[in-house]
């Protein structure tokens, strides 16, 4: 990922690539899912042996360790000057829009931070917008964690339930006759209000926009509390 292995003068077969495996693997994941995601099922897609890839990446947990940091991409380039709350909005939405488009990969397992180049590349944008505030180094970090994990959260949320199929509505009508008003006071006052019911073409903006509204306000108060 780095670029730091050394160019050995006995290299791989020609007509081979890190760039078209990890391409591969992406597009096969993509098309069929992470589950569908094997070394055999990349090598038939290039039209080579799957021991052909080992000869450039040593496992297929280092695939997709490779394969994720790609999907990623870079973050959205800001000019020099623009308000944090304007980075991270954009930022927030940047990664928003890559993870729905490669939502397969939400169902990856994930062990240890990611360290590729590029989710360095968006951390260091993170940080680099909270730059401009009086936030100790290690509150930056946990702002911008914070925020990726919200994004993640919410883009696998709208990725597993389908506004359009009438089962991810829920059985409201069933609970609200079931349910107990007294032992569940706060539920049936929502439930009175209709504060389930999803509204007509705001999916995006009620699961996402307003909240993280609702978070980069929290933020504000934190950051303007060290001022």
């Amino acid at each position: 990922m780095w670029g730091l292995a050394p160019a050995g003068t006995r290299g791989p077969r020609r007509g081979l690539s890190l760039e078209q495996i990890v391409d591969a693997a992406i597009e096969l994941a993509d098309e069929e899912g992470f589950a569908a995601l094997s070394m055999n099922k990349v090598a038939e897609r290039l039209g080579f042996t799957a021991m052909s890839l080992y000869r450039y990446v040593d496992s297929k947990s280092t695939l997709v360790e490779i394969a994720l940091d790609r999907v990623l991409g870079t973050p959205p380039e800001t000019p020099p000057g623009t308000p944090w709350r304007a980075v991270l909005h954009e930022w927030a939405w940047a990664e928003y829009r890559l993870i729905a488009k490669h939502a397969g990969w939400l169902s990856v397992r994930m062990t240890a931070p990611p360290l590729g180049p590029n989710n360095m590349a968006w951390l260091e944008a993170g940080l680099s917008a909270l730059g401009q505030t009086r936030v100790p180094e290690p509150i930056k970090m946990q702002l911008v964690v914070n925020l990726t994990l919200f994004v993640i959260g919410r883009a696998r949320l709208v990725t597993e339930i389908d506004p359009a199929n009438p089962e991810s509505e829920g059985d409201w009508d069933i609970l609200e006759r079931v349910i107990d008003p007294e032992r569940f006071p706060a539920v049936t006052a929502a439930m009175r209000a209709q504060a389930f019911e999803q509204e007509d073409g705001s999916w995006e903006d009620l699961f996402f926009e307003r909240s993280l509204g609702l978070l980069l306000d929290g933020y504000e108060r934190l950051i303007e509390s060290y001022d």
